[in-house]
């Protein structure tokens, strides 16, 4: 988790990756849809082709002008992006959504889920549980075992 926040954990950065995954490419797009100073867009936006998140390429060339398209990490980061606006829609939106997810043909607003692939079971069944990975150090080890250790007995998993 951590390593991904570095990249993408601050407010602009997701908002410049919002406007990009529903088609922005442009700088002035960007700064027109975010109200974004033009030195902070400048640097959120390098950092972001940087770490692979955008790609920068040309679209004009008297001036020379770019723009910054997704990458196939930026869209395999839009289920992160989704999960994050459907939490902030269920507990800060008190006014109502901003935006939602749809059903394109019935308009039917849907409540997006994190589920296994191979089951279809929702990720937060109690079956499901946060194991080390291969490259767990010691300090992830010991407190996932720590974890582990206060579930109640005969609690899954």
């Amino acid at each position: 988790m951590g390593r991904t926040l570095e990249r993408v954990g601050d407010t602009w950065s997701l908002m410049i990756l919002r406007d990009a995954l529903q088609g922005l490419t442009r700088f002035d797009q960007f700064e027109k849809s975010l109200g974004v100073a033009p030195n902070i867009l400048t640097r959120r936006l390098s950092a972001l082709v940087e770490d692979g998140f955008l790609e920068r390429r040309p679209y004009q060339q008297r001036p020379v002008r770019h723009e910054y398209v997704p990458t196939d990490l930026a869209r395999d980061f839009a289920p992160v992006m989704t999960a994050l606006m459907a939490f902030g829609n269920r507990h800060y939106a008190v006014e109502g959504a901003a935006t939602q997810i749809v059903e394109a043909a019935s308009g039917r607003v849907v409540e997006p889920v994190m589920v296994d692939r191979d089951t279809g079971l929702s990720i937060d069944d109690p079956r499901f549980t946060v194991a080390a990975g291969p490259a767990a150090g010691e300090a992830t080890r010991a407190r996932l075992a720590q974890v582990a250790a206060r579930r109640p007995e005969g609690e899954l998993p």
